[in-house]
């Protein structure tokens, strides 16, 4: 006798779990949580907008990626940057399909607080497939799957031998079903936000009401139910970083909830662990940010002028090459004696450091770099 989805249970969408079963996981999360944003918040704001710049590349190219569909990075950038008010890099303009993923993920967490309905996913659904196709596959774009994709399966396996791990709802039902969502997603929190992400992302996925892109709207709408929970649209961590790199341990809690019961405890405390780690390894992703803020809070009492300060970020930033008196005219648009002027100043105050070697290979590195 086959197994039921969950979807299928006499008592569907009544989702529970054994809160205290979550408890200490919860507590857990909650702090990591509060102090890398404030740890992150004690920036200033230059730096707190390189730190939300990277989360949010990191986040677009991650959950493309989970789903197969690699991004360009560089482009992904570039259309954050843009959208963000900063500079870009020198990238051209995005292609439309990056353009749409970046449309979406910034309009779920920076307009967090808007209210999730119907024609707003419609229209995330667009942006992620502007030429109406999936690939070379013709698919219904911002609306709801019809019966005509019933079944709506995820499958592997070759021809013939197919596995099916999931069934979702017929298509017939999706009106109802998105309504009870979308409804609860809207009402006044009955447990922690935190909580109310995790159910957010599995229950929509569950109901898979659209023909592709079913998983990365999915992972933002938890986004934003997790930005509500801080109620801040600056990004510090990435949650699809981190599903990305516990892809098979996702998808196998996911199926195994998707074919049991109600209680989703299981689903929950992975949910909960997994953002915990995306949380701690945000640390280390940002270790740049972070070093360039002690950098800067070490330098904050001398007088430096600007083209000290162009120059040290580019270097902060990883500069590619070695530094000498003719590369920091060039970037700095000064003659070489004032670039030996603004060099030996740096030196003398401990911030730069002559590289060995000498002569006319003479270059230069951050003092804490050697």
């Amino acid at each position: 006798m086959r197994r039921l989805f969950i979807h299928e249970q006499r008592d569907w969408p009544r989702l529970h779990w054994n809160d205290e079963a979550l408890a200490s996981l919860l507590a857990d999360v909650r702090h990591r949580q509060g102090r890398l944003i404030g740890r992150m918040e004690a920036l200033g704001f230059d730096l707190q907008c390189e730190a939300v710049l990277g989360t949010l590349v990191e986040d677009v190219v991650k959950s493309s990626d989970i789903e197969g569909e690699r991004l360009d990075a560089g482009q992904v950038r570039s259309s954050v940057a843009r959208h963000l008010g900063m500079d870009a890099g020198g990238v051209g303009r995005a292609d439309r399909d990056v353009e749409g993923v970046v449309e979406m993920m910034l309009d779920a967490t920076r307009r967090y607080d808007a209210p999730l309905t119907t024609e707003r996913l419609f229209d995330w659904h667009a942006s992620l497939f502007p030429t109406g196709r999936s690939g070379m596959r013709r698919i219904t774009v911002g609306a709801w799957r019809r019966s005509e994709s019933d079944p709506m399966q995820v499958v592997s396996g070759p021809a013939g031998r197919e596995r099916v791990h999931f069934e979702a709802p017929a298509a017939a039902r999706l009106d109802g079903e998105m309504r009870a969502f979308l409804n609860w997603f809207e009402a006044p929190a009955e447990a922690d936000p935190v909580l109310q992400a995790g159910l957010a992302h599995l229950w929509f996925v569950t109901i898979h009401p659209f023909e592709d892109g079913n998983g990365r709207i999915a992972r933002a709408v938890a986004d934003m139910a997790l930005a509500r929970s801080e109620g801040s649209s600056q990004r510090f961590y990435s949650m699809s970083s981190q599903i990305r790199a516990e892809r098979n341990a996702y998808y196998e809690v996911l199926e195994g909830t998707q074919r049991g019961t109600t209680d989703v405890t299981e689903w929950m405390g992975w949910f909960l662990a997994c953002l915990g780690r995306s949380i701690d390894n945000a640390t280390t992703a940002l270790a740049g940010v972070l070093a360039k803020a002690r950098f800067w809070e070490g330098a904050g009492s001398l007088a430096l002028n600007d083209r000290q300060r162009l120059v040290l970020n580019r270097l902060l930033d990883g500069f590619d090459g070695k530094l000498t008196t003719s590369k920091w005219a060039k970037l700095a648009k000064c003659s070489q004696d004032t670039a030996l002027r603004d060099i030996a100043f740096l030196i003398d105050h401990g911030l730069l450091v002559r590289n060995p070697g000498g002569g006319r290979s003479t270059s230069y590195g951050l003092a804490e770099a050697q």
